[in-house]
C-alpha cells in the first residue's frame, strides 16, 4: 500500500526531480531548456549543457575509431538529438503537471478559445488547432475522437464511432464537440498561465494548462519517442480524488487501473504503476448450453474477439458451435455451445485459450519539469497534489489582490461621493488643479485607506457619470464593502488553512462527479489461476471455538467445530458491542466468553441485519448493510460505541418479533416489524429507529411468548 509520503519538489528546474527517482535521462541536460536540442558549433565544443561529456583528447579518440570526426557526423549528431529531443518532448510522452501530449492541449486551448456553450464542428475546432499544431489535420482529429470517447474533458455529439464494437467515427465535418463542465471549471485560468510563441510565431500558445486535477492518470497514456515508450493505465477518477485527500491528510492509499470497457481485473503483479494487470471478460451463464460475453478486456473489440474465438474453435479448443452478437449500447455475444459440453469447462476454455482473458503492461514515463522520466503512480499523485495546493494557494491569493483592489476603488468611489469631494472641481480651472484638488480632497480620509491615491485613481473617479452621482446609494454601497471585507477573511482563512480548503474543493468534486464516474472494472477477489487452488483447498482447515475459555481458531483440539475453510479466506468476526474484525483463519484467538456473536467466512457484498440499543437515550434502532471493503486485522465498529447487539442475522429475515418491557401507562406490550422495509446501507451508516421503548425479548421467528389474540399496531421504521 503506497504511503503518503514524501513530496515531489516544486522549485526551479535546477531543483527538478530532487526527492525523486533517478531519472532515465539524468545525463541529458538539454531537456531542461527549449525542446529542441541546440546543435554543435562549427569547432567542434561540446553541445552547451550535456553533462558528463567526453573531453576533447576522449572525442578525438572516440571519432578517430569510427572513421573520423567530419562535418557530416556533426550534422547527424545534432539533428538526431534534435530529432530524438523533439520526438519525446512535443509528440510523444506527456506532462505530469497538466497530464496531456502537445496536440492535446492545443486541442483544449482551441476549445477554450472558441467555448460559448454550444456544441462546435469538429471540423472547425481542427481548422483552429491548426495554428498551433505544426502537423496536419488528420493527427488533430483522431486526438479529438480519442478525448471524447474518454468523457471527462470533451462532450461529443453526433457519431463517435463505438469502443465496444471497433467502429471508427464520422469524418470531422459531421460530428461535433464542446468542453465538459469538469475541463470549463478545472483546466484553464489565463491569470495562471504562462504562454509561448506558437510555432509560426503568429499566436500564443500555454506552455502548460493550470490543471487541478490528476489528469495524466485519469486519462492514461501510450506513446512511442526516440529510445524509450511509455504506457500508463486509466484510473478512476473519484478514486485518484479520494488518494488526494490520502495524501494531504498523511494516510495510506492505494489506487488501482480502470478501463471503460469494464471487465474484470487481477492486480497481482502490478506494483504501483509498474508491471502489468490481468483482465478477463464478464462471462454470463444464460440457459444449460449458452453463454453471454457483457464485458470486454481493455484493447478488446467484439470484432476482434469473436475473430479469436472462431480462430479456437478451428482448432477445437472452445467447444462452441455458434456465435451471436447482439452488441449495441452494451457488450453481448451469445455463445451457443456444443452438444454435451458444460459451462463451467467452457468458460475455462474461453479464459485459456482466447483473448477473453489477456493482460495490459504499465510503464508510466513521463515529462516532469520538462524532464524524461521514469515515476510510480504514487510519485505522479503526490506530485499532482502538490500542484493542486501550489494552484490553489496562487488562485486565493489571485482573488486577495483583486479584492484588495475591489475595496481601494470602492472605498475611493465611497469617500468620493458620501464626502461632496466631487464638489471641489467645480471651481477649478485647469485639469492639473482639478486632480490636485480631488487628492486634496482625500487627504482628512486617508487613514480609510489602505494605499495611497494615485492619479490613476483620480482619473477613474472622474470618469463617474453625474447620472450615477444622482443614484448613488449609500447603503449598498457600504454593503458591498462589508461583502468584500467578509470575502477577504474568508480568503485570509482559507490561505491560513490550505490543505483543508484543499480537502473540501476535493471533497466537493467526489461529491458532484462520483455518479457520472463509477469504477467499471471490478477488482478480481483473487489472483487469477488461484480460483482452483481455492476450491481444491475449501475445506482444508476447521475453526473451532472453545466456549469455555472463549477462543477460536485452527489449532484449537477441544472445542465445537463452526465451519470447515481455506488458508486463503478470510473470517469476520462480530462482537455484541457492534465491533468487528476481518482476518485470515486464526490458529488461536480470543474473542471473549460472552462478547462474540457472529463469525463467519467473510465475503464484503452479503447483506447482514442487526438491531441495535444506542446507549445515551436507550432507542433502538434496526438496519441493513454489507461489510464492503475491510482492512485486515484492523477493529472496525458497525454501531455507535457503548451500543449493544440485540439481534444479528444474515440475509434479511421476513419479520422481527418483539416484545416491550412493561411500563407505567403502557398500552403497546409487544410489536411485529418488517426488515425488507429498510435499505441497504454502509455498515458505517446509523440505523432506522425502530422504537424508544426497552425491549424484553426479540426474535426472527414467531416465539412462544407472542400473544396471537392481543392486537397490536404494525412496527413502523422511520
Amino acid at each position: 500500500m503506497s504511503k503518503a509520503s514524501g513530496k515531489p519538489n516544486r522549485n526551479t528546474k535546477a531543483d527538478a526531480g530532487a526527492g525523486q527517482p533517478p531519472s532515465l535521462f539524468d545525463d541529458m541536460a538539454l531537456f531542461d531548456a527549449v525542446p529542441t536540442a541546440p546543435a554543435e558549433d562549427e569547432s567542434g565544443a561540446d553541445m552547451p549543457g550535456r553533462e558528463g561529456s567526453l573531453s576533447s583528447a576522449e572525442r578525438q579518440a572516440a571519432a578517430s575509431a569510427h572513421g573520423g570526426d567530419g562535418p557530416l557526423r556533426e550534422l547527424m549528431d545534432g539533428n538526431f538529438l534534435q530529432f530524438a529531443s523533439y520526438t519525446i518532448c512535443n509528440r510523444a510522452i506527456p506532462t505530469v503537471e497538466d497530464g496531456l501530449k502537445p496536440v492535446q492541449r492545443r486541442i483544449m486551448h482551441s476549445l477554450w478559445e472558441k467555448d460559448d456553450g454550444r456544441f462546435i464542428k469538429v471540423a472547425n475546432v481542427v481548422g483552429h488547432t491548426m495554428q498551433y499544431h505544426p502537423h496536419g489535420d488528420a493527427s488533430i482529429a483522431d486526438a479529438i475522437v480519442n478525448l471524447a470517447n474518454k468523457r471527462y474533458l470533451i462532450e461529443g455529439q453526433g457519431n463517435y464511432g463505438n469502443i465496444f464494437t471497433g467502429d471508427p467515427a464520422a469524418a470531422s465535418r459531421y460530428i461535433e464537440c464542446r468542453l465538459t463542465e469538469l475541463a470549463r471549471n478545472e483546466l484553464f485560468n489565463p491569470k495562471l498561465t504562462a504562454f509561448i510563441p506558437s510555432y509560426d510565431g503568429r499566436n500564443k500558445e500555454p506552455v502548460l494548462l493550470p490543471c487541478k486535477l490528476p489528469l495524466l492518470l485519469m486519462l492514461g497514456a501510450d506513446g512511442i519517442a526516440v529510445g524509450l515508450s511509455t504506457a500508463i493505465l486509466p484510473h478512476n477518477f473519484i478514486e485518484l480524488l479520494e488518494a488526494q485527500i490520502a495524501i494531504i491528510q498523511k494516510k495510506p492509499f492505494q489506487v488501482f487501473p480502470d478501463f471503460q470497457t469494464g471487465g474484470i481485473m487481477d492486480v497481482s503483479e502490478y506494483a504501483d504503476g509498474n508491471g502489468r494487470v490481468k483482465l478477463r471478460a464478464v462471462i454470463e451463464h444464460r440457459q444449460h448450453n449458452k453463454l453471454a460475453i457483457t464485458a470486454l478486456p481493455c484493447g478488446q473489440t467484439t470484432e476482434s474477439l469473436i475473430a479469436n474465438i472462431e480462430e479456437a474453435i478451428k482448432k477445437k479448443k472452445v467447444p462452441v458451435k455458434q456465435i451471436s452478437d447482439f452488441t449495441a449500447e452494451k457488450v453481448e455475444i451469445e455463445l451457443t455451445l456444443n452438444v454435451g459440453a458444460t459451462q463451467d469447462q467452457t468458460v475455462k476454455a474461453l479464459y485459456a485459450f482466447t483473448s477473453c482473458e489477456s493482460f495490459l503492461s504499465s510503464r508510466p514515463v513521463v515529462l516532469f519539469h520538462n524532464r524524461p522520466r521514469e515515476m510510480s503512480v504514487s510519485e505522479i499523485l503526490h506530485a499532482c497534489t502538490e500542484q493542486l495546493l501550489d494552484l490553489l494557494l496562487r488562485e486565493l491569493e489571485l482573488r486577495r489582490g483583486e479584492l484588495d483592489d475591489l475595496f481601494h476603488s470602492k472605498t475611493l468611489e465611497q469617500i468620493f461621493i458620501e464626502e461632496r469631494i466631487y464638489k471641489r472641481i467645480e471651481e477649478q480651472t485647469s485639469y492639473e488643479a482639478v486632480q490636485q484638488a480631488v487628492l486634496d480632497g482625500f487627504t482628512p480620509y486617508l487613514k480609510r485607506l489602505r494605499r495611497a491615491v494615485t492619479l490613476d485613481d483620480v482619473e477613474s473617479l472622474l470618469q463617474i457619470k453625474i447620472r450615477r452621482i444622482s443614484r448613488y446609494d449609500i447603503e449598498r454601497n457600504r454593503q458591498e464593502i462589508e461583502g468584500i471585507l467578509r470575502e477577504e477573511s474568508e480568503v485570509a482563512e482559507n490561505i491560513k488553512g490550505l490543505r483543508g480548503y484543499a480537502v473540501r474543493y476535493l471533497k466537493n468534486l467526489i461529491k458532484k462527479y462520483r455518479p457520472v464516474y463509477p469504477r467499471l472494472t471490478r477488482l478480481a477477489d483473487a489472483p487469477f489461476g488461484q480460483i482452483e487452488v481455492r476450491a481444491l483447498t475449501a475445506s482444508e482447515l476447521s475453526l473451532k471455538i472453545d466456549r469455555e475459555n472463549g477462543y477460536i481458531g485452527t489449532d484449537i483440539r477441544s472445542g465445537e467445530e463452526l465451519f470447515k475453510c481455506s488458508s486463503l479466506d478470510k473470517i469476520i468476526v462480530v462482537w455484541n458491542d457492534g465491533r468487528y474484525k476481518m482476518m485470515p483463519p486464526p490458529d488461536k484467538f480470543f474473542v471473549d466468553k460472552k462478547g462474540a456473536t457472529y463469525c463467519q467466512i467473510f465475503d464484503r457484498d452479503k447483506t447482514f441485519t442487526c438491531v441495535y440499543t444506542e446507549p445515551h437515550y436507550g432507542f433502538t434502532y434496526i438496519k441493513r448493510f454489507a461489510f464492503g471493503g475491510a482492512i485486515q486485522n484492523k477493529e472496525y465498529r458497525l454501531t455507535p460505541e457503548g451500543s449493544k447487539l440485540i439481534l444479528f442475522e444474515e440475509d434479511v429475515p421476513d419479520a422481527v418479533f418483539v416484545k416491550y418491557k412493561p411500563a407505567k401507562s403502557q398500552r403497546i406490550h409487544q410489536q411485529m416489524f418488517t426488515p425488507a422495509e429498510v435499505l441497504v446501507k454502509g455498515v458505517a451508516a446509523k440505523g432506522i429507529q425502530m422504537t424508544s421503548k426497552d425491549i424484553a425479548k426479540i426474535a426472527t421467528k414467531k416465539p412462544g411468548w407472542w400473544d396471537d389474540n392481543e392486537t397490536t399496531p404494525k412496527g413502523v421504521l422511520t
